[in-house]
């Protein structure tokens, strides 16, 4: 799966930012690992007694794997962890500081997503299915993670697109005015963006199907089979309704039948977050219905971002965020009594088409999975969005203008990531007469460490006007001229 976001990270972005990026998600796996090995599993599922009926909001116990703990659980659940903070990271790309990208990733695995695989998975959540007295006599299914894993991350993303703010000249000129379309940010490889999705394709078979855990009976091995027929199906309905969608769209409009391979990537993984939720209680013609309708899902919530001046360089709120709701919700919808008793499921409330079917239009089932959604999403509003400001608040958060500009490969990492690559000649002198100033001021004061983030102006969510352009290089040349 981290292979997958990294390959269709880099290829969606610019490549002056292709190092930066593989690099983040390969910090995803080591700095969620610390955060989910010392805090993280204790909170999610430290302390479960599964005899007692008491609910609690967090765990507490197990911390740095401590006691009598599940070491193959807890590597199966990190992976969640990981990949939840690796939906962010595309959201985000090539603006935002390394500092701040490795805190909210151990943050995240480390708190944020605990709370909400303890509310969903935990013997004591308050919404966990698997609890001793489930809410309202079910709880809410979600076998894989659809709200808790996917709808967390797009939440959270959409929180750090919003507080960190678009890409420079994304939505507005160098003058601050507003474009009529938005500017083409890349891909630059589409070839990366498909190896990548079908890493991701591929890679949720063992999330799928690995979420039944134990397969020791014909049974479960019966579930795991379901799941992942369903998962099949969801992914090829998102893919084949993103593409042909979008294609008769673009017709109508002008009057040229196009293929776009982005509605259909996205269509694909938005299907997948769908099925992820009910792939073990729904039947496979309703899993391909909800990736079918997965693919609306995505080509309109992508088009409400853009409309809204929301900068998200990989489309992940409308795939994860989006289509993670819209999974939850469709498990509530089409639960079969069958499916969800072979799966451990209580079948005393269905899915609401079921229950229509019996002639009772029993609404819990559904009210539980609207309660799960809102829960979701407001926890993770309410805590990742305070974090985000203090990241803000200190200067870790966005980069330098120039260092946007110049792009993160060659200003953080050495060098670019391709020998073809064109670089801006203004923003590399900007950049390098910068960094001489800091050389030059160290050598006076004495002083070593000192941050390239110095005198240059800082970033803001809307360009600054065209004098400044580049992010105080002005100054840069000023001081220059003085120390000389």
């Amino acid at each position: 799966m981290q292979l997958g976001f990294a390959m269709l990270c880099a290829g969606s972005i610019r490549e002056k930012n292709v190092k930066n990026v593989l690099l983040w998600n390969l910090l995803d796996s080591a700095g969620g690992a610390f955060g989910f090995w010392s805090v993280g599993y204790a909170f999610a599922y430290g302390g479960d007694d599964p005899t007692s009926s008491q609910k609690t909001f967090i765990g507490n116990a197990g911390f740095f794997l401590t006691g009598d703990t599940d070491m193959e659980f807890w590597f199966f659940q990190f992976a969640f962890a990981c990949a939840l903070s690796s939906i962010v990271a595309g959201t985000i790309a090539e603006r935002c500081q390394m500092m701040a990208y490795l805190c909210y990733s151990i943050f995240l695995c480390g708190f944020v997503y605990p709370v909400c695989a303890h509310a969903f998975w935990s013997a004591n959540g308050f919404l966990s299915a698997f609890a001793k007295e489930p809410l309202w006599g079910t709880g809410v299914i979600d076998l894989a993670g659809s709200g808790p894993v996917h709808m967390c991350g797009g939440v959270a993303a959409l929180v750090m697109a919003l507080v960190l703010g678009p890409r420079r000249g994304r939505f507005h000129d160098d003058d601050g005015n507003v474009l009529e379309e938005p500017k083409p940010m890349g891909p630059h490889s589409v070839a990366l963006q498909f190896l990548g999705t079908f890493a991701l394709w591929f890679g949720w078979y063992g999330f799928n199907p690995g979420s039944t855990l134990l397969i020791h009976s014909a049974q479960l091995g019966d579930v795991a089979s379901l799941v992942a027929v369903n998962t099949t199906l969801g992914a090829a309905a998102g893919a084949l309704s993103g593409m042909f969608t979008s294609t008769i769209l673009d017709e109508r409009k002008t009057g040229v039948y196009t293929y776009d391979t982005t509605a259909a990537m996205n269509g694909c993984l938005t299907g997948l977050v769908a099925i992820t939720a009910g792939c073990a209680t729904v039947e496979p013609w309703a899993g391909f219905v909800i990736g079918l309708v997965a693919g609306w899902v995505y080509l309109g919530a992508s088009a409400l971002i853009l409309r809204l001046k929301i900068d998200d360089a990989v489309d992940a709120i409308p795939v994860h965020m989006f289509g993670g709701a819209w999974g939850v919700l469709a498990t509530g919808l089409f639960s079969n009594p069958n499916r969800m008793r072979l799966a451990g499921y209580a079948t005393g409330n269905l899915g609401w088409f079921y229950e229509w079917g019996r002639g009772s239009g029993n609404f819990t089932l559904m009210g539980i999975q609207i309660c799960s959604i809102l829960f979701v999403f407001g926890w993770t509003v309410c805590i990742f969005t305070p974090f985000c400001y203090v990241l803000k608040f200190l200067n870790w958060l966005r980069i330098d203008p120039i260092e946007e500009e110049v792009g993160m490969d060659i200003s953080r990492h050495k060098g670019s990531a391709y020998q073809s690559e064109n670089t801006n000649e203004k923003a590399m002198s900007d950049f390098n007469s910068s960094r001489r100033q800091i050389m030059m001021d160290l050598s006076s004061s004495g002083k070593s460490g000192k941050s390239f983030r110095r005198r240059v102006s800082k970033s803001s969510d809307k360009p600054t006007p065209a004098g400044d352009s580049m992010g105080g290089s002005e100054h840069a040349r000023e001081d220059t001229e003085e120390a000389a």
